[in-house]
């Protein structure tokens, strides 16, 4: 039986990963509290060396975008040197390392999906070091897969879906965005084809590698917002803010200590093609987080 560490269980994409692991082995969860803080590399090697784990999973981060600014040696070192440290040892190990990125590896300039050949250019400390991590796992050797996403999403903790609900009920007017456009992702699709593709890594050796996972189509903030606020609003629950006071804006009325990348899209053929695999629409998970939160 596969013995599966993995790291951040309490997390977004780490709570439903507790759910969708659970069937491939003996899943082990390590939070910062149990050997697990990415931030403390003597006790990180002794939990790994302990475990002796057949699976690394890594859904541990620096995720705070614009606190990573002004805090980039501790971003360095959660999500650059902490990933690499662990392909170190899932090459000594033998073991397979799953670690999550970011669409914000990339500067988003045009308005065409980027692949995973597709030259990269972070905007932000946050960028940067995601990318870091990339490469350090890419380098080291060891059996990976490397799923770029954006936009996460989950029904657990706090998300934007829930900021907007909150600001619909209370406000007549509301602004958001419209020239970022990208994929919002839920945590449980990222879950589910992160165990599929585990699955078929037993069979097929060779589809270790980076992957772009995002749910398909594509919207902007302000259409992300839109689509929210009028599913509650069929669905009964209170709205305040008119359809035509959901204002767009740009982003640069919106500003934000990390620059924040203009185009998010992310072509996923690869995955799809090398796992068998079609993507929902961002819409059909969206819906499905909704009619859970709202119940």
């Amino acid at each position: 039986m596969n013995r599966i560490l993995l790291l951040g269980p309490n997390g977004q994409v780490g709570w439903e990963l507790q759910r969708a692991l659970a069937p491939l082995g003996e899943l082990h969860l390590r939070d910062r509290h149990q050997g697990g803080d990415l931030a403390d590399a003597d006790a990180l090697a002794a939990t790994v060396r302990e475990l002796r784990p057949d699976v690394i999973v890594n859904a541990a981060a620096h995720t705070a975008v614009d606190k990573a600014e002004s805090e980039p040696a501790l971003a360095s070192r959660l999500n650059a040197q902490a990933p690499a440290q662990l392909a170190e040892l899932a090459l000594a190990l033998g073991a397979t390392l799953v670690h999550y990125s970011t669409d914000y590896v990339f500067d988003g300039s045009g308005d065409q999906p980027r692949d995973e050949t597709s030259a990269t250019g972070p905007l932000s400390v946050y960028g940067a070091t995601k990318l870091a991590g990339e490469q350090a796992i890419q380098a080291s050797g060891c059996r990976h897969l490397i799923f770029r996403t954006s936009w996460v999403y989950a029904a657990r903790g706090g998300n934007f879906a829930k900021t907007m609900l909150r600001l619909a009920a209370e406000r007549d007017q509301l602004k958001v965005v419209a020239d970022q456009v990208g994929a919002p992702t839920g945590a449980e699709l990222l879950a589910d084809i992160s165990a599929h593709a585990l699955r078929r890594l037993a069979h097929q050796p060779d589809l270790p590698g980076l992957y772009h996972l995002c749910a398909s189509g594509e919207t902007s903030w302000h259409g992300y917002a839109a689509h929210v606020i009028e599913w509650a609003r069929r669905h009964g629950k209170a709205i305040r803010v008119a359809p035509d006071q959901v204002l767009a804006i740009p982003t640069q009325e919106f500003p934000l200590p990390a620059p924040r990348p203009l185009n998010s899209r992310l072509d996923t053929t690869k995955l799809q093609t090398a796992f068998g695999l079609r993507l929902p629409r961002w819409q059909v998970g969206v819906d499905r987080m909704l009619a859970e939160i709202l119940a």
